[in-house]
């Protein structure tokens, strides 16, 4: 089970960090990563990482602005995201999958999903 927080309503340029805590002892072993889905659009990758946190990817759209981080030791994955956006508005999800990290970039998780958070940005 997985379940977001952090979500909320911010002002253009502003920062929120949203967090995903995973229920089980094998939170260790997936990729873990986050999704996002604007009114009137298709769900879309927003970053992903590693298992051991290692490696980690990013959509273009928040390349430089978001950064992905996990505590394995806590079972939760972050999403820090700074110099926010009105078109960054939108439900995000977090999402964990068996598979390599690269491949939630091209692929929607067959794993876990969170419920979602809503993110909103003014501005």
């Amino acid at each position: 089970q997985l379940v977001e927080s952090g979500g909320g309503l911010v002002q253009a340029g502003g920062s929120l960090r949203l967090s995903c805590a995973a229920s089980g002892r094998t939170f260790s072993s997936y990729t873990m990563g986050w999704f996002r889905q604007a009114p009137g659009k298709e769900r879309e990758f927003v970053a992903a990482i590693s298992s051991g946190g290692r490696n980690t990817y990013y959509a273009d759209s928040v390349k430089g602005r978001f950064t992905i981080s996990r505590d394995n030791a806590k079972n939760t994955v972050y999403l820090q995201m700074n110099s926010l956006k009105p078109e960054d508005t939108a439900v995000y999800y977090c999402a964990s999958d068996p598979r390599p990290a690269q491949v939630m970039t091209v692929r929607p998780s067959i794993g876990s999903w969170g419920q979602g958070t809503q993110v909103t940005v003014s501005s």
